[in-house]
């Protein structure tokens, strides 16, 4: 079949009627993630971090609530309360709002978010240290320590909600979670889970060729499951004992086809930026924003769910705007997402020693070239059902799992850890 720059409108649409997808659209997406590609000489090689907290009660809290117990946005002495209180100590300019509802703050270094279950999300500037992440993090609790102390909160980073069941947790006010908590309570096992009560540690790496960037994703995607089990911190589900090993993985794996695990395709010999466009065009967009698309500014409801509409049904014939791009890349969430960077998205939330840890391990097997040929060399050749039995044999068989047939301490060994998950350095 043609390569999308040999082919004529004509061509394309014999191809892809069938999907739907706009080939203006899919330019636009890969050329979105052409423009990613960093020298590796100049300001390439750096970290972005982001480290989700599940907001709970303290045995102090002022509203009475039990220890423990979830805290959500809109109550008293609730997530709200607390942002509002910490505006002072961050960029008016940097302010979020949905309408009335604060949603996020920034200021230099640091951006503060919400998930849908009002978990804390602290998204870092890049770094290129743990040390770096480590300052950024101290200055971030240094700030919100002493409100959360007024409001009878604490940030707890694990995989999910210590105490509180997922429909006890409201969804924040923002459309997009309003119109995700809808889609997945009807196209999904698990997503409501992983909306309300879930938190996670994500690490994105830069790339410096589209070769690289394939490179990585399959190395990364490969390796993921091994690091997930290395750093897993899911003790609870639903106010029990997880019955899961690696719990995070359990919820993705029920997600959808397309929209979660391997990136459909990846492992093929011919996967590129044209196909991981195609990946996210291609699929219903579960959400569709037209917030920032000119042509509907007077659209009464700009923000709404699209169960099968994809991006060919919602946006112009037109190259997308990066507005546009990154809203439909978001509404896909596969172990490893291409954007303008490459997103890791394997690992609960840690406490900030681990996440150190982790970064350093990332660091080492993607930024080290003999370290990275010598790590893709163990996973060269593997397929995606290679890596979905990678993933059960973890589940099912915890430390006594052969992830591509190798025990874990070989595992440890390459990757530089103990058995802790502290990373030793090669």
């Amino acid at each position: 079949m043609s390569t999308l720059k040999d082919m004529s409108i004509q061509e394309f649409d014999y191809w892809h009627q069938d999907r739907h997808v706009n080939p203006r659209h899919l330019e636009s997406v890969a050329a979105f993630h052409r423009a990613g590609i960093k020298d590796a000489a100049g300001h390439g090689g750096g970290l972005g971090v982001e480290i989700e907290h599940l907001p709970v009660r303290t045995a102090d809290n002022p509203v009475s609530a039990p220890e423990g117990t979830a805290v959500t946005y809109a109550e008293a002495h609730g997530i709200r309360s607390v942002l509002e209180d910490l505006r002072e100590l961050y960029d008016p300019a940097e302010e979020v709002y949905e309408e009335d509802a604060l949603l996020g703050l920034g200021k230099e270094g640091i951006r503060i978010s919400l998930e849908p279950g009002g978990q804390i999300e602290c998204s870092f500037s890049v770094v290129h240290s743990a040390g770096g992440l480590e300052r950024l993090y101290a200055d971030f609790r240094q700030n919100i320590g002493p409100v959360l102390r007024r409001h009878g909160v604490q940030l707890v980073t694990q995989g999910y909600q210590p105490h509180s069941l997922s429909e006890d947790i409201d969804v924040i006010p923002r459309k997009r979670y309003r119109c995700m908590d809808a889609y997945f309570g009807r196209m999904s096992g698990f997503g409501r889970n992983m909306m309300r009560a879930s938190a996670s540690v994500q690490i994105s790496i830069d790339y410096f060729s589209e070769e690289d960037a394939v490179a990585k994703m399959r190395t990364g995607t490969a390796l993921g499951p091994v690091l997930a089990y290395f750093f897993r911190n899911s003790p609870y589900f639903e106010g029990q004992a997880s019955p899961y090993r690696l719990l995070r993985q359990h919820f993705w794996t029920r997600i959808g086809n397309n929209r979660a695990g391997v990136a459909p395709g990846l492992f093929d010999g011919n996967f590129g930026f044209e196909q991981a466009a195609y990946n996210v065009l291609a699929s219903p967009l579960m959400v569709a924003d037209v917030t920032h698309t000119p042509e509907y500014a007077q659209e009464s409801d700009p923000v709404r769910i699209a169960a099968f509409d994809n991006a060919a049904d919602v946006y112009p014939d037109r190259a997308l705007n990066d507005y546009e791009i990154s809203h439909i890349i978001s509404t896909h969430f596969n172990d490893v997402r291409l954007k303008n960077f490459i997103e890791l998205r394997h690992w609960d939330s840690l406490p900030i020693g681990r996440a150190a840890q982790l970064l350093r391990c990332v660091a080492h097997v993607f930024y080290d070239r003999e370290a990275f040929t010598e790590a893709s060399s163990y996973v060269s050749g593997i397929r995606e059902v290679d890596v979905e039995e990678c993933k059960l044999g973890l589940q099912v068989y915890g430390d006594a799992a052969l992830p591509y047939g190798r025990p874990l301490d070989f595992w440890r060994r390459l990757l530089g850890l103990d058995w802790d998950g502290t990373y030793r350095g090669r």
